[in-house]
């Protein structure tokens, strides 16, 4: 018996699992290491550069109103053509870094989006302005569409959750702070010079973003293939679910969007006769969506998606009713509440989307962005409409349109049976 055994233990040493499992792990980033703490950096850095270019027009388009001679719907184009170039590239860009590399798609993305920003803040023309603020849009797609895959491939399985949460809070301050700088800022100088400073601050994070963020290890460079990427959408259209979380994106973003794209205007003018710099601080509301996002995200885990979703919404119905209300205090509670229901409702429906796409989760996940930002873009110009002619009962009215649709869409999906689904 001794005997046999002997040559066996032989042939296997026990430390032979243990360096197969070293040199596998060696392909990841590691909690804790130099290499870990510079990719967190990095793409907190590049999360927090996009969110602040992409938002930080919004405390200037009255300014832009007044400057240009064009109404509140017009002046939320620079907004809108922004987002809508930005989901259009969601579609190409993820492919695209398929082919040429995470890191060189996502800072080439940063540097474009800095530099067509400074441009923006020198065009003498209204549609010299938007033309830069397109190329804005599309640029960021590059880091929006690769940045949740690349920290996907390179951080240990272990870790992702927290890299994700670093990353996706860098996108929340950077919105938060675009508008908070520039709302700031406008009250001083002009849009010209305040343009100028959000994008050299911009250009500062892309360099940041690519003298520290590690080389990929993992990537493996594909051949662009357009009948497997129909293939995929196809399928996803198919489901019972993901179309009515697409359109569950659309409707969010757009109420959320349209409600900070005029609530500038109604805070400027009277009763209120707020200043700039004033209405800019209120951006602070963005956070309580910061610990909404992570708070009501924690709790769908617990209830269940299908009985946290439909609350958040009800919350953000209630936040954009009390704005309907003339006291100054009950205004900015509702945005508040708004707010934090928002980032809720919008942490539990993108996340909703990785359980219910058990195959091709990036075109999934491409996908909902795209209605996402697709709904900041057309919404957020159509209610310019409803405030040119019913001032902010307009909006609040075509906001609450909205949530409503929204709201049935949630119902709908809580019936929905989870036998598909990884997770409640």
């Amino acid at each position: 018996m001794k005997s046999a055994v002997a040559p066996l233990a032989q042939e296997v040493p026990p430390t032979a699992l243990d360096e197969v499992v070293a040199q596998l792990n060696e392909q990841y980033i590691e909690k804790g290491t130099p290499m870990f703490m510079r990719t967190v950096l990095a793409l907190f850095s590049g999360g927090f550069a996009t969110f602040a270019l992409l938002y930080c027009v919004q405390p200037m388009m009255p300014a832009l109103s007044h400057e240009f001679s064009i109404n509140a719907a017009q002046s939320s184009l620079i907004l809108s053509v922004a987002t809508g170039m930005l989901a259009f590239g969601l579609l190409i860009t993820g492919p695209i870094s398929d082919t040429l590399g995470r890191k060189r798609v996502m800072v080439a993305a940063l540097f474009c989006a800095a530099l067509c920003t400074i441009a923006s803040g020198l065009m003498p023309t209204w549609e010299g302005i938007l033309l830069m603020r397109a190329l804005v849009g599309l640029s960021l797609s590059g880091l929006a569409a690769v940045a949740m895959t690349y920290l996907s491939e390179e951080i240990h399985p272990q870790h992702i959750g927290l890299a994700m949460g670093l990353y996706i809070g860098g996108n929340a301050i950077g919105g938060m702070s675009g508008r908070l700088i520039i709302g700031v800022l406008i009250d001083f100088v002009s849009w010209h010079t305040a343009m100028l400073i959000i994008g050299a601050l911009a250009l500062i994070a892309a360099t940041v973003f690519w003298k520290i963020l590690p080389e990929s290890r993992n990537f493996r460079a594909s051949t662009l293939n357009p009948r497997s990427l129909l293939d995929g959408f196809t399928m996803h259209f198919k489901d019972a679910g993901l179309p009515w979380l697409f359109l569950e994106a659309f409707l969010l973003m757009g109420a959320f969007v349209t409600m900070f794209n005029y609530i500038g205007y109604r805070l400027l003018a009277d009763p209120y006769d707020l200043s700039q710099a004033v209405v800019g601080l209120l951006s602070l509301v963005y956070l309580s969506g910061i610990y909404s996002s992570a708070k009501i995200g924690s709790l769908a885990d617990r209830l269940g998606r299908r009985r946290v979703l439909w609350a958040t919404i009800v919350l953000m119905l209630a936040g954009i009713t009390l704005t309907l209300f003339t006291p100054l205090v009950l205004v900015i509670v509702g945005m508040l509440m708004f707010t934090f229901g928002f980032f809720g409702a919008h942490s539990v429906a993108s996340s909703w989307i990785g359980r219910r796409a058990l195959k091709a989760k990036g075109q999934a996940s491409s996908l909902y962005l795209f209605s996402y930002y697709a709904g900041s873009s057309i919404a957020g110009t159509a209610g310019g409409i409803f405030w040119h002619y019913a001032g902010w009962s307009g909006i609040g009215g075509f906001i609450t349109s909205l949530l409503v649709i929204a709201l049935l869409v949630a119902l709908h999906l809580s019936k929905l049976p989870a036998k598909n689904e990884k997770g409640r």
